[in-house]
This record gives structure tokens, C-alpha cells and sequence, in this order.
């Protein structure tokens, strides 16, 4: 992992995973996504690990793209054909970093304080949940440097928030607060301290059945854009080969017991 950008802490089958770049407002360069990239592809596959917080160091969670790298990431070129097909590898490269949260096997949980700007927004849209400060803000900004938002928020935040509502972040770049994001959805809760309250979330969800849970990350993930027969069969060739796991034998006797379950990890 790029631990210079990136941070990873495991404890309690739960992983605090920190973008470390605060003199920089955790701008997103090369080394920033690689490390994001890198960190979710690993704990998507950990066994200890039954959920994610991410969060950012210092003032703001990120204020996005990093300019100075962008700016020089496309150098003159003598083919055009060449050149973009250069770019469009360089921008799936980029996104991959952020699918990387959406596919990982466990839920992440984001722990948002500051700006969520630019490809802040579009790596939270990648998260299950969300947790904000009420002073927080998010922002589409690419508007204002002449970019179409390419990470996914134009792909992901319309199963959030109302499509109206997309549009107009997106064309005007306007700040919508932590307050109106939670009224729209955006946002789960909002919290004084948001790491804290992200930490708390994700430790309750660790304590479910691991297995149940991945199930239910991929039903929804699968389910997103589909028909709900599409869906249904999905989630029912799942449970059809998963019911028979030792957590729903280990949750019915607690229950019957009240007592606490205690799950297994799942396999690498």
C-alpha cells in the first residue's frame, strides 16, 4: 500500500482507512489513488476484516483532484489517437481506485468533516454509508475547471439523491451542506465528531454475520439498475447457497439463548 497517502489501522475486525495528506487537504494525486486503489482491493479480501471507515486527516475530508498532478498527467502528443487512447486508460486506472470501495467485500462507512469536493464526492458516492459533520460540505465541482465528472458521482449519486437535485450540483457546482445531504440522503446521520461516529457504525455492523452481510452488499450492488426479477434470482441462488453456513446455526442459539452471536471469519 502507498502508506505515505494512505493509512490502514485493523482492530476489532474493523479497518480505519485514512487519506494522510493533510497539508495538501488530502488532494488526490497519483500516489493518493494508487493508495486508495490498493488499500480496498486488500481488505476487500481480508478475512479479519467485517467492515471499512474512511476518513480523511485534518481540516477537510478532500478537496479532490489534485491540479498540479492533473495538469501534468496529458503532455502534448504529435497522435491525437495515441493521446487518447492514453487518456482513457489513465481515467479507467482512476476510477478502478474508487470501484475498489464499491466492490469491496465488506461495507464502508465514510466519516466526512470539511470539504467533500471534486473526486471527494465521487469516492464517497463509492461508500455504503456516510457520516458528516453538520459544518460539512460536498461539492461537484469539476464544473469550474472545465471537466466532466469522470469518477462516478454522475454514475452513483442518482441512486442517492434526487436526480433534479444531481443535475444541479453538477452543472452549477454549487456547496450543498451536510444538512440538505442528509435530507436528501446523502448522508445517514450527522455527527459533532464523525470519525468517532463512523467508528461506532462500523463496529455494529462487524458484529453482524459477515456472511449475511457480504450477501447483502452484493444484492444491492447487483440489484442497482437491474429489474427486481433480475434481483430476486440473484439473491435467491445466493441464500440457496449460503443458508446452510454455521452463522445462521451460531445466530438462531444466541437468540434463543440471549446471548451474543459470535461469527467466524470468511475465507480469503
Amino acid at each position: 500500500m502507498t502508506e505515505q497517502r494512505v493509512a490502514v489501522v485493523i482492530e476489532d475486525n474493523v479497518a480505519h482507512v485514512e487519506m494522510a495528506r493533510p497539508e495538501k487537504f488530502n488532494a488526490m494525486d497519483r500516489e493518493m489513488f494508487a493508495g486508495i486503489g490498493d488499500a480496498f482491493r486488500a481488505l476487500g479480501g481480508d478475512p479479519a476484516v467485517r467492515a471499512i471507515l474512511l476518513s480523511g486527516r485534518g481540516r477537510h475530508f478532500t478537496a479532490g483532484l489534485d491540479l498540479e498532478y492533473a495538469s501534468r498527467q496529458f503532455p502534448p502528443s504529435q497522435d491525437p489517437g495515441r493521446a487518447a487512447e492514453a487518456r482513457l486508460r489513465h481515467i479507467e486506472w482512476l476510477q478502478d481506485a474508487f470501484g475498489a470501495a464499491e466492490q469491496a467485500r465488506p461495507p464502508v462507512v465514510a466519516a466526512i468533516q470539511g470539504g467533500c469536493i471534486g473526486a471527494g464526492v465521487d469516492l464517497a458516492s463509492a461508500c455504503d454509508l456516510r457520516v458528516a459533520h453538520p459544518q460539512a460540505f460536498f461539492q461537484v465541482a469539476e464544473v469550474d475547471v472545465a471537466i466532466t465528472a469522470d469518477l462516478g458521482t454522475l454514475q452513483r449519486l442518482g441512486f442517492l439523491i434526487p436526480h433534479g437535485v444531481l443535475r444541479e450540483l453538477t452543472y452549477t457546482g454549487r456547496r450543498m451542506g451536510a444538512e440538505e445531504a442528509a435530507r436528501y440522503g446523502l448522508v445517514n446521520r450527522l455527527a459533532d465528531d464523525p470519525v468517532a461516529a463512523g467508528m461506532a457504525l462500523a463496529k455494529e455492523i462487524a458484529a453482524k454475520s459477515p456472511l449475511a452481510v457480504a450477501g447483502a452488499k452484493r444484492s444491492l450492488n447487483y440489484s442497482r439498475g437491474r429489474t427486481v426479477e433480475e434481483g430476486l434470482r440473484d439473491v435467491a441462488a445466493w441464500n440457496a447457497a449460503t443458508l446452510v453456513s454455521a452463522d445462521l446455526t451460531e445466530a438462531v442459539r444466541a437468540r434463543l439463548a440471549k446471548q451474543e452471536a459470535r461469527f467466524g471469519p470468511l475465507d480469503d
